[in-house]
């Protein structure tokens, strides 16, 4: 917020043609679109570095510095940004009433279990001030100690991110060969252990009690998840064995007037979203436009394995889409055998607008229209609009690329030269496509046989 940082994912942020909303209320300097240039906005990002290292005397220096500049080229609307930021600044250093001469770069790690959940919460003091804390929730940690959490947490955390010169534990370790392992990652001298002044037993309670804060709002929102699960599998009569997760997948399909057609498989299990299972597939070989035959090609990709018995089976299978795209789905698992996996649609309602969804049965069913509130409606929008958003992601990047290259570059013998030689006589592709082979090699480069095969890779 104070430096005005994109926080965008590169495939949105390479295929923007206009600032969002961030720009518009000022959280965002807009690079997406040029509205700041690469200079200034490494200058942002180098003051955002030095600001998270607890050098806040010397970013408000350069912002001052930076500030006096542009008043005196009078730019006036610059000077006055730059004046609010250093005052966003001052705010926050008010804030961060946790510091000490003593300490400069400190990590402080606690691992704290409660209600079936152990959270490891870790919190980071720069230059003697507190930037903030991240809970982490380890998984299969059920059946493991805080301490055996934490332990894990240090040698999984420190192989990827810097270690500062000392690290605050809430729980003792059992020997020191941590320490030493974690010293031997860096040369700089490194000391592991729990709290010996006042401030330092400060910062660890403060840790255990957020990692606590932190395991109440998870259950919470576990609890809410596994209603909304309970409503889903009573309202479509879905048969949970005892013990087993509800799985569920979900497909959408997304193009440009049936261009670089991608069909995405998002899953939901275990109460959120599983991303390192998602999938993505390139629709080929089919009508374009007809998403249809989309779904029924990606649903055949999908579970084809499932079929010879590798992977694991879905509770339900969700679609994006109306009869007519539950229908192709259905003829795919029944190809494969699977026609026992129950399958819904979710037919998007008037003006696409949430709430007025209609559930299609792959089954001789009744479609069904859920109240906007109900909770099994909740989360089907949820995976839905995930799916959505990842099969778009996938088309814009797959149409972005299919845009970056040109039909003259799946012609064997064609490089960048004969290419850059054919668009200079020709003026682009359409003239090429629109001259005979007597003109092709008239063309420096160009023999005979090889304008035979640019006319019918063309026509």
């Amino acid at each position: 917020k104070m430096f005005r940082l994109r926080t965008c994912d590169n495939p949105v942020f390479n295929n923007r043609s206009r600032p969002c909303l961030l720009y518009q209320i000022r959280r965002c300097s807009g690079p997406c679109v040029g509205l700041i240039d690469a200079a200034r906005y490494a200058e942002d990002v180098r003051l955002a570095g030095m600001f998270l290292q607890g050098r806040q005397r010397d970013v408000i220096g350069s912002l001052t510095e930076l500030m006096d500049q542009a008043a005196t080229r009078l730019a006036f609307e610059q000077a006055a940004v730059y004046r609010d930021q250093i005052q966003s600044l001052r705010q926050v250093q008010e804030k961060q009433y946790v510091e000490s001469g003593r300490d400069g770069d400190v990590d402080i790690v606690a691992a704290v279990a409660a209600d079936g959940l152990t959270c490891v919460n870790l919190a980071m003091v720069r230059g003697g001030r507190h930037l903030g804390d991240r809970p982490q929730f380890p998984a299969n940690a059920a059946d493991s100690s805080p301490l055996e959490a934490l332990t894990a947490f240090l040698y999984q955390h420190y192989l990827a991110h810097p270690i500062p010169p000392r690290i605050l534990l809430n729980l003792p370790l059992p020997d020191a060969e941590v320490a030493e392992s974690l010293a031997a990652m860096t040369a700089v001298r490194v000391r592991v252990g729990q709290p010996r002044f006042t401030v330092q037993r400060i910062w660890v309670e403060m840790a255990e009690q957020n990692a606590r804060l932190a395991i109440t709002a998870r259950r919470v929102a576990l609890s809410r998840q596994e209603e909304r699960l309970d409503e889903l599998c009573r309202t479509l009569e879905l048969d949970i064995e005892p013990g087993h997760e509800v799985r569920i997948e979900c497909f959408d399909i997304s193009h440009t007037q049936g261009e670089s057609t991608v069909a995405s498989c998002v899953v939901h299990q275990g109460g959120g979203m599983r991303r390192g299972e998602y999938r993505r597939f390139n629709i080929a070989d089919i009508q374009p436009g007809d998403d249809c035959a989309a779904i029924r090609q990606a649903v055949q990709r999908r579970y084809e394995k499932l079929s010879a018995g590798e992977g694991v089976l879905p509770t339900l299978v969700l679609i994006d889409g109306g009869s007519g795209q539950v229908a192709a789905a259905a003829a795919a698992l029944e190809e494969l055998g699977l026609s026992d996996l129950p399958l819904l649609g979710v037919a998007k309602g008037e003006a696409r607008k949430p709430g007025l969804e209609t559930l299609v049965f792959a089954d001789a069913r009744k479609p069904l229209q859920l109240p906007p509130g109900h909770p099994a409606l909740h989360l089907i929008q949820e995976i839905r609009d995930e799916a959505h958003r990842f099969a778009v992601a996938g088309h814009r990047a797959r149409r972005g690329k299919a845009g970056r290259t040109s039909r003259l570059d799946e012609i064997s013998g064609i490089g960048p030269k004969r290419r850059k030689a054919l668009i200079a006589r020709f003026g682009g592709l359409q003239g090429i496509t629109d001259a005979g082979v007597d003109q092709l090699t008239a063309v420096p480069g160009i023999s005979r046989e090889l304008a035979g095969k640019i006319y019918a890779a063309l026509h």
